[in-house]
């Protein structure tokens, strides 16, 4: 989830640090996953849970970012008392912002540059910032803490008379969990999903299904939540995705009932908006008004 070559939910080895170019992402992942269940088995109670978030939060593989340009940070204390951390861009008078939540091998500077072109259309963009992250280092992520952390934001913008009705959230990756989450929880009026999965679990399924599911930490159910969003969602995938199949994201939009999938021919995961940033600027910020 870092760079777009190499951004993308997974473990905390890219390809190219595990073997060679010959092996896939999905190979690859597959033998991490292996190597995490075989942990498991040796490994003293309490660990599984550990593991299976060093792979899915990697955060000591995350290098902090300096502060972008021309963005105002933001901290906001969550429920549990972790500090969270944001960037923001504030939007004209009457306009939406847009939040954002990140991929897991990135931190919240990572879309400064689209954020900027967003903003340039007339939007407010905030970038938030995930516990164990960045700037939020210090203490670990769940799936819980994250939603904490969210939740925070989205409070310090409605403090300031930013409700539910004037936020779009926007996810990518890891991230539309988080997105869902709040949609279902009916903090925002607009939905951005940018390579959504169904759940985690389904995920590592879908590479190996030797993984039992029950041994995740966190589950980040997408699909399941779709039930409870009703708010107009655009969803963007590409059809050559290595880390997310496409089908999790048809399966997602077909699920949300005011949804519209836009498919990247031949987007890979992490390049979507090097292939067709114009077009996916202006599909978000079209949902946006």
């Amino acid at each position: 989830m870092g760079s777009e070559r190499s951004a993308g939910i997974g473990f905390s080895l890219r390809v190219e640090e595990f073997s060679g170019p010959l092996l896939t992402h999905r190979i690859a992942w597959a033998l991490l996953l292996a190597t995490f269940t075989a942990a498991i088995f040796v490994a003293p109670p309490g660990a599984a849970q550990w593991l299976s978030r060093s792979f899915l939060f990697p955060v000591d593989r995350v290098p902090v970012q300096p502060t972008p340009t021309g963005f105002l940070p933001r901290t906001v204390v969550a429920a549990d008392g972790v500090v969270v951390h944001a960037l923001e861009l504030p939007a004209r008078e009457g306009a939406r912002t847009i939040v954002h939540f990140h991929n897991n091998r990135e931190t919240m500077e990572a879309p400064a540059e689209l954020a900027r072109a967003l903003h340039a259309r007339g939007l407010g963009v905030l970038l938030v910032e995930y516990r164990g992250y960045g700037s939020s280092r210090g203490h670990p992520p769940s799936e819980a803490g994250l939603y904490l952390d969210a939740e925070a934001a989205l409070a310090m913008l409605a403090a300031r008379g930013v409700g539910p009705e004037r936020i779009v959230l926007w996810g990518t990756s890891l991230g539309t969990g988080i997105a869902a989450e709040m949609a279902r929880r009916g903090r925002g009026s607009r939905l951005v999903l940018v390579t959504p999965y169904t759940s985690i679990p389904d995920l590592v399924s879908d590479v190996a299904g030797f993984v039992p599911g029950a041994l995740l930490a966190d589950r980040f159910d997408t699909l399941s939540k779709t039930k409870d969003i009703r708010m107009p969602t655009l969803v963007i995938h590409g059809d050559a995705d290595e880390i997310v199949p496409l089908w999790m994201g048809e399966r997602v939009a077909a699920a949300i009932e005011n949804a519209r999938l836009v498919r990247i021919e031949h987007g890979r995961h992490g390049d979507l908006f090097a292939r067709a940033r114009e077009r996916l600027l202006s599909e978000i910020a079209s949902i946006a008004r």
